[in-house]
């Protein structure tokens, strides 16, 4: 049978899952007592004719991820906790994000610049090739070191949950959790992939870029050029890595796209984790919500 295709993406929770098709995000907790709640979520449709421009929706696409993913979280910990004084409340939310995103920019953008650029001043190649290791290096070295969080550890196994619920509608199985136990937690549209392309294309970015523009002559001016130009290309980047990452997923019989699919995929043995029936139950309710399917095991909530 010819795999479905489809948009449906999602993203793991706390004890739970989203899932968005379309303007409709659809997100479902399981609850300390066992109960599973869900709520739906409709996104305004204003930024519809850009989000459709190739190389600048991915830019649109990264931000609308960024503030829904935002708020489901915060839902997501407000109904798995029980004790009401440890729930979020959206100014720390909206705070725990700003310091999240922060951090990513500082650690992942600016320090391999700034290592680089002092190690290597004045050679380009030398700065870039170091930068982009650095860049890398620091991003798997934090995700597995975050792996060792059983917090994290149930994350990464709603995220396993999730990609094998829409290995499941793609493939037209009956939505159940042992037809979705029979498929892989490696997903091709996973945004820990998209991260990889992100770091992957930078490298080819920013190297071309620092080429083509004149260098400063002061070592602080050369470096504050390459912090501001990282950071202000991070648009572009996201544009370019999701077109690619969108026309590979679709073109994996292909053996030359598989290849450079492969280490998007490998890096995902990281951040999915084999879910039990129970969490696969939970990514179900989301993904029938989001498609308009009737629910008979989960209550909704605002």
């Amino acid at each position: 049978m010819e795999k479905k295709c489809t948009s449906v993406g999602g993203q793991a929770v706390i004890e739970g899952v989203m899932m968005r098709n379309g303007s409709l995000v659809a997100t479902a907790v399981r609850r300390p007592n066992g109960d599973i709640v869900y709520k739906k979520t409709y996104i305004s449709e204003n930024r519809k004719k850009i989000s459709q421009i190739p190389f600048v929706r991915g830019a649109v696409v990264l931000f609308d991820s960024l503030v829904i993913g935002m708020k489901e979280l915060t839902f997501s910990v407000n109904e798995s906790e029980e004790n009401e004084e440890e729930q979020l409340t959206n100014k720390e939310a909206i705070m725990t994000t700003v310091f999240s995103l922060g951090l990513g920019i500082g650690l992942f953008i600016v320090l391999p610049s700034l290592i680089s650029s002092f190690l290597f001043a004045g050679n380009k190649a030398y700065t870039n090739i170091l930068e982009g290791v650095l860049r890398l290096v620091f991003f798997l070295v934090y995700i597995w070191a975050i792996s060792f969080s059983k917090d994290i550890k149930r994350v990464f196994e709603y995220h396993g949950a999730e990609h094998k619920t829409i290995y499941a509608y793609e493939n037209d199985k009956e939505l159940t959790p042992e037809n979705a136990k029979e498929f892989t937690t490696l997903h091709p549209r996973c945004g820990t992939s998209f991260l990889l392309t992100v770091m992957l294309i930078a490298i080819i970015v920013f190297s071309s870029i620092d080429y083509l523009l004149p260098t400063p002559e002061t070592l602080y001016m050369r470096v504050i050029l390459r912090v501001v130009l990282r950071v202000a290309l991070m648009p572009l980047i996201a544009g370019l890595s999701y077109e690619f990452q969108r026309f590979s997923s679709k073109h994996l019989d292909n053996l030359f796209i598989k290849l450079l699919a492969t280490p998007g995929l490998a890096l995902q043995k990281l951040t999915t984790k084999e879910p039990d029936l129970k969490q696969l139950e939970v990514a179900i309710v989301a993904m029938k919500v989001a498609l308009g399917l009737e629910v008979n095991n989960a209550t909704e909530t605002k």
